[in-house]
């Protein structure tokens, strides 16, 4: 374990440009995982980051203790910070203290969805974006496509939203939709609230790729043209529409739903 004291330290100033810095971070191909959860999962999932970072404070966590000698018993690289230089790396109020930073994965993208997928079109809300992370992984959906407009998917918020959904999904960022839709092997189905057709008549014991958008302005109308499927979630009462986050579970659940009843 190295321990690092001094502000000037150039390994330090490095590390705080990275969480100070999401452009940075995304130049660098690279992010910084916080909290136990997060950590754990991605080394039982992933393997050794590139480093681990730890507190003053979090050495007196049992927890992250454990990971830490998990860590050095296969030579992994650890940080010790006192509390007060590691807390501007974290952007989490009384974190427990500790980080991992880890190169962030880089897949080519397909040729031709061909399994189930999640295109998101424009999504900006990190906290939407992480939900819709998190349910499609507990869907069993392993591809998201996501086009330049929406959230960055391996910002700290989104990562901390998506509780490790990350880790099990293949993500595809700065991806131009509109030629994966008209190029699919698969049904496509995009939400919208003006759509004549119900999600639940609607045969979804295959393959589909879902497509939403915008928080506001909802899928552009290209993609909708393209879309084999407009779905509407029927509701009642006076709310006029779903928030994106809850539309997508409604909809991979429904799909989870339709496939257990086939295998049942």
């Amino acid at each position: 374990m190295k321990t690092i004291s001094s502000r000037d330290n150039a390994q330090y100033k490095e590390l705080k440009h990275l969480a100070t810095n999401a452009h940075a971070l995304r130049k660098a191909g690279r992010t910084l995982l916080d909290g136990v959860h997060l950590c754990e999962t991605w080394l039982r999932m992933r393997g050794q980051p590139e480093q681990c970072i730890v507190s003053d404070s979090g050495l007196r966590h049992p927890e992250i203790v454990a990971l830490v000698v998990k860590l050095e018993a296969h030579h992994g690289r650890v940080l010790h910070l006192p509390d007060a230089l590691y807390e501007p790396l974290s952007q989490v109020e009384h974190g427990v203290g500790i980080l991992f930073l880890v190169e962030m994965p880089r897949p080519a993208v397909p040729a031709a969805l061909a399994a189930n997928a999640v295109l998101l079109d424009n999504i900006q809300d990190p906290g939407n974006v992480g939900s819709i992370l998190r349910s499609a992984a507990a869907a069993g959906i392993g591809e998201i496509y996501c086009s330049p407009g929406t959230a960055f998917c391996w910002s700290p918020k989104v990562l901390r939203a998506a509780m490790g959904a990350h880790f099990v999904l293949e993500i595809y960022e700065n991806v131009a939709l509109a030629p994966l839709l008209a190029g699919a092997n698969i049904a496509t189905l995009a939400t919208s609230g003006y759509a004549k057709q119900k999600l639940y008549d609607v045969d979804l014991k295959r393959p589909v790729a879902w497509v939403f958008g915008h928080e506001g302005q909802g899928v552009s109308d290209e993609l909708l043209a393209l879309a084999s499927h407009k779905v509407v979630i029927p509701h009642l009462g006076e709310v006029e529409s779903l928030n994106v986050a809850a539309c997508a579970a409604v909809c991979f659940f429904e799909q989870v739903r339709q496939s257990q009843a086939r295998a049942g």
